[in-house]
């Protein structure tokens, strides 16, 4: 199951997790995924295109 928006494409990032020592660790941010069925579709879409949706409507 993949962690990916299926309107937008955005998925998993890479970045570095930071201590107060500097010290750097590779850590991966996944979005917000959630489960929403739009026109008689389920969909995975990330909550920044749900708030787009809900605001303009998706076409």
């Amino acid at each position: 199951m993949s962690q990916v928006c299926e309107i937008c494409g955005r998925g998993t990032t890479v970045g570095y997790r930071v201590s107060h020592s500097h010290v750097k660790a590779k850590r991966t941010m996944k979005i917000n995924l959630q489960s929403k069925k739009i026109g008689g579709q389920k969909m995975k879409i990330c909550t920044s295109c749900l708030k787009t949706y809900k605001k303009k409507g998706i076409k």
